[in-house]
């Protein structure tokens, strides 16, 4: 685990939240690099050089670079410009909504759709196939149906306007009941 530079001026809880979240991001796929110098922007309150990231999480240079890369990929931080020094400060996505849509749409942009792909690819192959058992067929027919339902729904979710959508969320459980639906019960 990267450890936070010592000399640091950051509070315990920042270097807590900072290190939590590269812990999160590697168990999520993601760097930890990348996922400390997300939660570094993300929790401080002026836009940071990439210098003051790696002398802050005590960090290669290149480290942070690359790093710095990969998040402006995501849409997860950008430049920010301060008056009076050329060096580039960056800062991050403010809003925790707008970081979990970019977030959500990068990770299906890389992993759900070359899957969705895939399995059309693979569905195609084994229609005529006399080597795959029509139960196989079956089964790669109801992945692609399931992987395509969820990209479907993934797209419009994007679509609902943030208080809606929180709305939604917030009634967790009770979206079965507006549904009219309770275990048990077939639904289509």
């Amino acid at each position: 685990m990267t450890e936070i530079n010592v000399d640091s001026e950051l509070p315990p809880s920042v270097s807590r939240f900072v290190l939590h979240w590269g812990d999160l991001g590697s168990q999520w796929g993601v760097n930890r690099s990348v996922a400390q110098i997300h939660a570094l922007l993300f929790i401080s309150d002026t836009p940071l050089t990439a210098e003051e990231i790696a002398e802050q999480l005590g960090m290669a240079r290149s480290n942070v670079s690359n790093s710095i890369k990969e998040l402006l990929g995501w849409g997860l931080i950008h430049r920010v410009p301060v008056m009076g020094d050329r060096r580039d400060h960056f800062d991050a996505e403010a809003d925790i909504w707008e970081m979990a849509i970019k977030i959500a749409e990068g990770r299906k942009r890389r992993e759900i759709d070359p899957a969705e792909q895939a399995l059309r690819l693979c569905n195609k192959e084994a229609e005529f196939d006399r080597a795959v058992s029509p139960e196989a067929r079956q089964k790669l027919a109801d992945m692609l149906e399931f992987v395509t339902t969820m990209s479907r729904w993934h797209e419009e979710m994007t679509k609902v306007p943030k208080p809606a959508l929180t709305a939604l969320i917030k009634m967790g459980s009770g979206v079965t009941k507006l549904i009219n639906w309770r275990p048990g019960k077939q639904s289509d």
